[in-house]
């Protein structure tokens, strides 16, 4: 195997950079908040959302009649006049997300049967699941999806993270955990392999030079961390640290396809939210994710240290302020807890406590602020999940 430099230091350096983390840890541990618990931190709010969710209810898309749709009824379907499966797929996760980590802080099996009923109605259930793809995802004249559509699906990745929590409990039987998996197995595969026909939705959405490429790494990664599926956590490591960098990120740390949108704050810290989630679910005790760094450009050091400053700020931001919602944001961004850890950065979490939490939903349908919110529950993330105990 021939090595090119940036493996060789990595292998050369790698007892360093662990002892160095070990220390880090134990800093942390002796009252660093860098190191927060999130889930003492979060606790309450967890609870309390949890709580919401048991009070909702999570109608499957094949309830949901879809005019104009191609597909049959369990197909996932929108364009520019609907959105009804989009605004149903979002609550459906935000839901499970709340109630696994309601679950998880608190053990309270009512959670936990909330949150498998919603997973075996969407995922299992013959008459109501949804197929696992999202070829009619932002469907354009001539009826087939495109790529952005994939950004659709990003909030899948934290019902992903979830599953595990919800399947430490009693109400979660093997057949449900099956047919979750099975689910995700299928989806994952859509993601990741050549369709048998149309276009490659997929692939074309994994290859674009902005978020719309970070959302499928985010699902990508964290479906496979949830199946074990090491060859393609594998590939996203190599692409992530070999293309997805390049594509996206200049030496100042930012990303210029963000900011010539309308809303470039908005989609700026979103992405940085799904980079740092995809950091996440990538890493190893061995290979951090959060490391990597171009050989002549930044990594996610710089991404994250360039854009706190405007997180704490938003006054500061010196490009055009976002066309909508500019003074709701930023909000309490996960990948601040997320990189405070990564990087031994209090700061960063102290500023992630301190932040508003949780996105509303504005009045009319406009949802663009929860929309740009696709990791809920950072504790999920960021907390390994408890033994599954029923057989």
């Amino acid at each position: 195997m021939v090595l090119d430099r940036r493996e060789f230091y990595r292998l050369v350096f790698g007892a360093a950079l662990g002892s160095g983390r070990a220390r880090g840890w134990a800093q942390g541990k002796a009252g660093s908040t860098a190191r927060p618990n999130v889930g003492a931190v979060d606790h309450d709010r967890m609870v309390s959302l949890g709580k919401v969710a048991l009070g909702e209810t999570a109608a499957p898309i094949t309830t949901i009649a879809a005019k104009g749709s191609p597909g049959g009824v369990h197909d996932y379907f929108s364009d520019a006049a609907f959105a009804g499966h989009k605004d149903a797929l979002r609550l459906m996760c935000v839901q499970v997300g709340a109630l696994a980590g309601a679950y998880g802080v608190s053990r309270d099996e009512a959670f936990a049967v909330a949150g498998v009923e919603r997973l075996r109605a969407w995922f299992v259930t013959a008459g109501t699941r949804m197929t696992p793809d999202l070829r009619l995802a932002r469907v354009e004249k001539g009826g087939t999806g495109t790529p952005e559509g994939i950004i659709e699906g990003v909030y899948l990745a934290e019902v992903a993270m979830g599953v595990p929590f919800l399947a430490a409990s009693e109400a979660m039987t093997d057949a449900d955990l099956a047919g979750v998996k099975a689910w995700f197995g299928d989806y994952l595969k859509w993601l990741t392999e050549a369709e048998d026909s149309g276009p490659r939705i997929a692939a074309l959405a994994r290859d674009m030079r902005n978020h719309h490429a970070s959302s499928w790494m985010l699902q990508a990664g964290a479906i496979a961390r949830f199946l074990g599926n090491d060859a393609v956590l594998s590939e996203c490591r190599h692409r992530f640290e070999r293309t997805l960098l390049r594509a996206q990120m200049v030496a100042l740390g930012n990303f210029p396809a963000e900011l010539t949108t309308a809303n470039p704050y908005r989609n700026s810290l979103m992405n940085l939210d799904m980079l740092g989630g995809a950091c996440e679910v990538l890493s190893t005790t061995f290979d951090s994710a959060w490391d990597y760094e171009l050989q002549d450009g930044p990594g996610m050091r710089s991404a994250v240290a360039y854009f706190f400053p405007y997180m704490q700020r938003r006054s500061a931001w010196p490009f055009p302020a976002d066309a909508l919602h500019f003074a709701e944001l930023p909000l309490r961004r996960p990948v601040l807890v997320m990189a405070a850890r990564a990087y031994t950065r209090p700061e960063y979490a102290d500023l992630w406590k301190t932040l508003p939490a949780d996105p509303v939903d504005a009045p009319g349908g406009d949802h663009l602020v929860a929309e740009s919110f696709p990791i809920r529950q950072p504790y999920l993330w960021m907390t390994r999940p408890p033994r599954r105990v029923v057989g």
